[in-house]
């Protein structure tokens, strides 16, 4: 009766182990995808870090406090990485912009562009909380990321434009 249910036990930890590393090995490879250089030598990531770097002297307190706070309904695990792609995003909509101050306008861009699709209800959610009207850039929600296009969040400057 007792071996029985230790055989049980060990069983069931087993599938649960097996689990959690399937979970853990498919975060592991997204991170790696987008790690993986590009046709220009950069990957999505370098991309990212890039942007941020150049456009670092834009972001003023009321920016970055703004950010923080948009960020905040993204789970604490996950806020750095959402946190830092969304930065990516609105640093070069400020340097396409070319804008002396990253302000409101840039970091809704950024932020509707950045947040993947199936996060839209809790972006809009969270942007009624905060008061901020969205509805001028209803458009930009179908540039938004799209986990099943595989795009890089870098590549829509030229649709942007277009819409604009």
């Amino acid at each position: 009766m007792y071996n029985d249910f230790v055989m049980w036990l060990i069983a069931v930890w087993g599938f649960i182990m097996i689990g959690l590393l399937a979970i853990g090995g498919f975060f592991m490879f997204r991170k790696f995808l987008k790690a993986l250089p590009r046709e220009d030598g950069w990957s999505e990531l370098d991309w990212q870090e890039y942007y941020i770097e150049q456009a670092l002297p834009l972001w003023n307190a009321e920016a970055r406090k703004l950010l923080d706070e948009l960020v905040s309904p993204v789970p604490q695990i996950f806020r750095g990485v959402a946190k830092q792609k969304i930065a990516g995003r609105i640093s070069k909509i400020a340097l396409d912009e070319k804008v002396s101050t990253i302000h409101l306008d840039q970091i809704i861009k950024g932020y509707i562009i950045a947040t993947p699709k199936r996060d839209h209800g809790f972006m809009k959610k969270k942007l009624k909380e905060l008061n901020i009207d969205y509805s001028p850039y209803e458009h930009l929600f179908e540039l938004a990321d799209d986990e099943k296009q595989k795009f890089s969040i870098f590549e829509q400057t030229e649709a942007l434009k277009k819409v604009e």
